[in-house]
């Protein structure tokens, strides 16, 4: 009977559903120093950077910087950005 409970609350060790994961919407990864189209902010052409923040986009034509995690789909829990 003990073994029957320790299987019971031996769960399966996953991501958590919470956590944002580094892919443009079609599922192509990201990592730092890409270039990007920012869907969202009016970024238009971006680079994934590490700010003093964490992972930031930066427009190329602006300077301006938003983090990555302003950018995720909730639906998807992608990112909003497509991959060029």
């Amino acid at each position: 009977m003990a073994t029957w409970f320790s299987r019971l609350f031996q769960g399966k060790k996953s991501i958590p559903s919470h956590e944002p994961i580094l892919v443009d919407l079609h599922g192509q990864p990201i990592k730092v120093g890409d270039e990007v189209e920012a869907l969202r902010y009016e970024l238009g052409i971006a680079v994934l950077v590490n700010g003093p923040d964490g992972l930031e986009y930066q427009s190329v034509t602006t300077g301006e910087k938003v983090s990555f995690l302003r950018m995720v789909d909730a639906a998807t829990r992608f990112q909003k950005v497509i991959k060029r």
